[in-house]
Order: C-alpha cells, then sequence, then structure tokens
C-alpha cells in the first residue's frame, strides 16, 4: 500500500489538496479552475498566438488538393477535413432526466468521432503533423516550393524521398491510426507503438494498412517512451511525439475556427448574453489543449473548456490542481490506469498544454467506466449514434455545471437560468471506425 509519494506522506497530500482524497478513492469529482483569467492575460502562458493557427490553416488549405487526390474519403469535400456538428436534443432530454436537470438544454455533438482517414479527433493532429514532416523534407530537398500545386507531392520523385524516411510515434490506439494511415499512403514507413490497453481491431487494421506495430507490455508513457528512444537511434526516422509537440498541438486548434463557421452557417450565436461550454475528453492533453486554444482565440472568453478523464487516469486533473503538470504520475499515487475509456488511458500529463492552459481551462472532471458504458448506450437508444466509451466522457459535462457549488458560476457572473440557456457541446471524439462486433460488445457491458 502507498504510503508516501515524492517525499510526502498521502496525509501531507490531502491536507495539502483536499480533492485527493475523492480521487483517490477512484469517486467521480468536478474541479472549476479558480485561476481562470481572461484570454489577453492567459494568452502570456503560451508561446504560440493567433498567427500560428491562421499558418496551420493556411498549410491544410495547400495540401487540400493533394488528400483529396490520396484520400478518397475526402474527395468529395475537396481535401478538407472536417465533421458534422449535430444537435443531439433526445439525447439531452435523456441526460436531464438522469442528472436531475430541470431545465431544457441545447445540446450539440460535435462529431470527430467519425473524422474521415481514421475515424478519430487525432485526425486533425495527427495527420497534419505527417503533412508538416513531408512538406518539409520536399522542400529542404528542392522537389517543392510553396507556391507549386501539392499534388505533385504524390508523384514518383517525392514517393522516392518519402520511401527513404520513416515516422514513429507512440499511441493507445487513434493518435497511432491517424499518423500510421496517412504516413503510409504517402509513401512513409510507418511505425506505431502501442501500449497493452490499445484495442487489437485498431492493431488489425493498422497492419492491414502495411503499418508496422509494435506492441509494449506496458502503459501509453512506456509505449512512447520506448518509441521515442528507437527513433533517436534512426536518423532518418521522425518521431511525433503527443505528450510535446506543438504541431499537433496547432493542427487541432484549427478546430476552433472551423466550429466558429459552423455555427455562423447555423444561426447560433456565441456572446457575453449566449455563452459556449465545450465538454472534451483528455488523455496526456495534446487533443483536447490545441481544440480547446482554438476555441479561445475563435470565440475569446465566452467559452468555456472543461476537460473530461476517467476516475482511473485523472492525470491532466491532477496536474493542473497541484501545480506538478508532468512531473506527477497517477500510479505513483496508487491509481490504476486502467479504464474501458483506452484513449484516455494516460498517467503522465502533457506539461506543455497544463502549463499553456492552466488559465485557459475552466474546469475539470472525473467519470467512472461504468458511466461512460451507459452513456455510450443512452446515445445510441435515443440518436442512433454510436461511439467508443472515451468519446461519451464530454456528456456529463452539462450536469457538472449546472449542479456545481464550488462558486464557479458566481465567479463568471452566471445565474443558473444563464448557465441552463447557454449552448452545451460534447466534443466526440472517437467511434466511427469501430467494428460492429466491438460496439455490441460495448453495448453489451452496459448496465
Amino acid at each position: 500500500m502507498i504510503t508516501t509519494v515524492y517525499g510526502k506522506s498521502l496525509v501531507e497530500w490531502t491536507a495539502e489538496y483536499p480533492l485527493l482524497t475523492p480521487i483517490l478513492a477512484g469517486k467521480p469529482v468536478s474541479w472549476f479552475n479558480p485561476k481562470i483569467a481572461p484570454l489577453v492575460e492567459a494568452l502570456n502562458d503560451i508561446e504560440l498566438g493567433p498567427q500560428d493557427v491562421r499558418q496551420a490553416s493556411e498549410r491544410l488549405q495547400r495540401f487540400a488538393p493533394l488528400l483529396a487526390q490520396v484520400f478518397s474519403e475526402v474527395a468529395a469535400a475537396k481535401g478538407i477535413i472536417e465533421s458534422e456538428l449535430v444537435d443531439v436534443p433526445s439525447f439531452a432530454q435523456a441526460l436531464c432526466e438522469r442528472y436531475g436537470i430541470d431545465k431544457p438544454v441545447r445540446l450539440l455533438l460535435k462529431k470527430d468521432s467519425h473524422l474521415p482517414i481514421s475515424g478519430s479527433v487525432k485526425a486533425r493532429g495527427g495527420i497534419y503533423e505527417v503533412l508538416c514532416h513531408a512538406e518539409q523534407l520536399a522542400l529542404k530537398s528542392g522537389l517543392l516550393h510553396q507556391s507549386d500545386d501539392y499534388r505533385c507531392m504524390a508523384e514518383d520523385p517525392c514517393r522516392t524521398l518519402f520511401n527513404a524516411h520513416k515516422i514513429a510515434v507512440g499511441s493507445t490506439g487513434n493518435l497511432g491510426m491517424s499518423i500510421g494511415m496517412a504516413a503510409s499512403r504517402l509513401g512513409f514507413a510507418a511505425t506505431v507503438h502501442m501500449s497493452a490497453d490499445a484495442r487489437q481491431w485498431k492493431k488489425d487494421k493498422l497492419r492491414a494498412h502495411g503499418v508496422t506495430v509494435i506492441e509494449h507490455a506496458g502503459d501509453y508513457g512506456q509505449a512512447v517512451e520506448q518509441g521515442r528512444r528507437q527513433a533517436q537511434a534512426d536518423p532518418y526516422c521522425y518521431f511525433i511525439d503527443d505528450e510535446n509537440s506543438k504541431t499537433l498541438f496547432l493542427g487541432y486548434s484549427v478546430a476552433g475556427e472551423r466550429l466558429k463557421q459552423q455555427f455562423e452557417q447555423q444561426g447560433i450565436v456565441v456572446d457575453a448574453q449566449h455563452p459556449l461550454f465545450v465538454y472534451l475528453p483528455c488523455g496526456v492533453g495534446g487533443g483536447p489543449g490545441g481544440i480547446a486554444f482554438g476555441l479561445k482565440l475563435a470565440f475569446g472568453d465566452h467559452v468555456h473548456c472543461i476537460f473530461a478523464e476517467p476516475t482511473e487516469s485523472p492525470c491532466m486533473l491532477m496536474g493542473v490542481y497541484t501545480g506538478l503538470h508532468d512531473r506527477l504520475s497517477v500510479q505513483d499515487f496508487g491509481i490504476s490506469n486502467r479504464t474501458a475509456a483506452d484513449g484516455l488511458a494516460v498517467g503522465r500529463p502533457s506539461g506543455f498544454v497544463g502549463r499553456s492552459m492552466q488559465r485557459m481551462l475552466d474546469g475539470f472532471y472525473t467519470v467512472t467506466d461504468d458511466e461512460l458504458l451507459m452513456l455510450l448506450r443512452l446515445l445510441n437508444q435515443t440518436e442512433d449514434i454510436q461511439l467508443e466509451p472515451s468519446a461519451l466522457a464530454g456528456a456529463p459535462g452539462v450536469a457538472h455545471v449546472l449542479h456545481e457549488s464550488q462558486g464557479y458560476l458566481d465567479r463568471l457572473g452566471f445565474c443558473n437560468s444563464l448557465a441552463a440557456s447557454a449552448t452545451h457541446l460534447i466534443w466526440a471524439t472517437g467511434g466511427g471506425m469501430v467494428p460492429a462486433s466491438e460496439m455490441d460488445a460495448y453495448l453489451g457491458e452496459a448496465h
């Protein structure tokens, strides 16, 4: 039994950080960040800005013709990788009944779970970083100029160049799917280092696309570390580092301006009287961190981003709450890091995301595996939408906000009725490619 962590007893830890008591007991908790700051102040914490997101958006536009040619999945969309934004009124009503919410709630679902090519939110950052690396290699070799038609990168000279290079990543599944499938399609030799909790069907699908999958007995952090070490020994291997990559982060951040466009098309207003609450499942933090950054740039202080984690993998919550960030591992506190939400099974958070976003994130909460599976079944029953367990982590968010008792809404200057009449958005992160047999098993586990 663990009694001492980082030189302090658990009694000392819980005395200093009372929320650790229910966290260590595996109970669902919520914590609303007292250090949330206006965007103009919070931007001082991060070395990136609007110009970086704009450059990422422009790069994706340059690559769109190539993507449309190489990936049939986005040909009709002219090479733009984007997901639907849908109302889920029946699910919203079911959540209100389940969580005792006595006011009607406007609830939207952002279906990054069904993004083309890899069927998860990781298609945003993962494919973007592969494209960045391909562009840099081609520019450096003289085979490409920014004024060129980027479809030349599918021709023999560039493919020969890419064939001589490798791309590697460590993943619990979805990031590996995005990077492996994109890299192999462009001609790179792709290797995905996968943790023990990765789903077998994801490993099989990658191998079917010519990707080398190396399985590790440990968790996500160990898979990343071993993959990083192997890549460092090979000068022709580029390692995509989910824990620290600013390129991945920027790929995700473009989602903010894309969502703003969708809101404008649907006539959804976001301002002081019409706030937006967004609930984002969180693993290591790169994906939700980048999306939250993009959302803050797009909607300013009128958007409120809240991260959701499994009760057995609350690494970002603990990192920001204690201020330890990536110096902390949940396993060191005796938390298992074993969860049905395999995409969120991360024991150590991204220090880059935690430190950069610590004053832009409104709050955090945790959810049990049993609740995730029940919500999975509820969404299937009410809206006929199928997601993997991790993608349901955002669903309880509206209840945590409307039932909060920490003075969070008062600090925002909101009455409860304004929060209830706000737009609430669940960011669905994965599930679009889950085989029918796997989905049936998830549905059967819900009770």
